[in-house]
């Protein structure tokens, strides 16, 4: 689907590179089919002498032959990147945007009635090909065009999907934001084992690892979360005081207020748009 396609990433940040990194792991792609635009000199010479593939600070010539263009650039600066675009891609190249709160409507405007788009939320575990994705796409996005966009997204990880685009917006607070949210936690619970004693080198395994046992066991067992918990929960027991601790800290609270807040920002970089 893709061995015969040439992809231009209109931006060499994390994500941008973890893209590239995976479709190279993946066979998906290969480095010579691959053409990079970066501002930044040194973060330009990284990623192209990384990858070895062809990398230029001009979006125009690194995006014009592309016959998929990835738009992995901030929203705050995807104005100047469409304006560049514009009336300068061919007609029928698959634009595959990655930045949070751009609607498709704004990607169509800024280049000028371009149709074919897709609209994909990734996130950051897609670095080691375990992230997951939340996509859409127009009408005009072709039946191996869609093929294509599931390859890249497989080759980051899991990729569900949707209809409607409001959905991206919640997509981006909830799986887009939400490895922060784990970090924070897992920091929080690190601080808390180096407080009763134990070494920060000790403290992080014990964590990362129960953490990473906890969502491997929920993912085989299917059952509710709130069934889990309580499975490790006895009457009167150490859990038990744990979890009165959280609950009377408004923990479940404060995590969707966190996480309505992402997604209410969301919003709002597409409506400045």
């Amino acid at each position: 689907m893709l061995l015969n396609s040439q992809v231009a990433f209109i931006g060499g940040g994390v994500m941008g590179e973890a893209m590239i990194k995976s479709l190279l792991r993946s066979g998906a792609l290969k480095s010579e089919q691959i053409t990079l635009s970066e501002p930044n000199t040194d973060r330009r010479s990284l990623v192209s002498d990384r990858y070895e593939v062809h990398a230029c600070a001009d979006n125009t010539s690194c995006a014009c032959q592309a016959d998929v263009i990835v738009l992995s650039v901030k929203p705050q600066v995807m104005d100047k990147v469409l304006a560049d675009l514009r009336g300068a891609i061919k007609p029928d190249a698959l634009i595959f945007s990655i930045a949070a709160g751009i609607s498709i409507a704004t990607l169509r405007e800024g280049l000028g009635g371009h149709e074919p788009i897709v609209r994909v939320m990734p996130n950051t575990p897609a670095q080691i090909g375990q992230g997951i994705s939340v996509w859409t796409c127009t009408d005009a996005v072709t039946h191996l065009q869609r093929e294509q966009a599931v390859q890249i997204l497989k080759a980051m990880g899991e990729e569900v999907f949707v209809e409607d685009e409001e959905y991206l917006d919640m997509a981006t607070a909830l799986s887009g934001t939400g490895p922060a949210y784990v970090f924070l936690f897992m920091e929080a619970l690190i601080d808390a084992g180096v407080h009763m004693g134990f070494s920060r080198p000790i403290a992080e395994r014990l964590v990362i690892q129960t953490i990473r046992g906890s969502v491997e066991y929920a993912a085989a067992s299917k059952l509710h979360a709130a069934q889990l918990r309580n499975q490790v929960t006895s009457p009167g027991g150490t859990t038990a005081a744990a979890l009165y601790q959280l609950e009377k800290g408004a923990f479940r609270t404060v995590i969707s207020k966190a996480v309505w807040a992402a997604y209410e920002r969301s919003v709002q970089l597409g409506r400045k748009k």
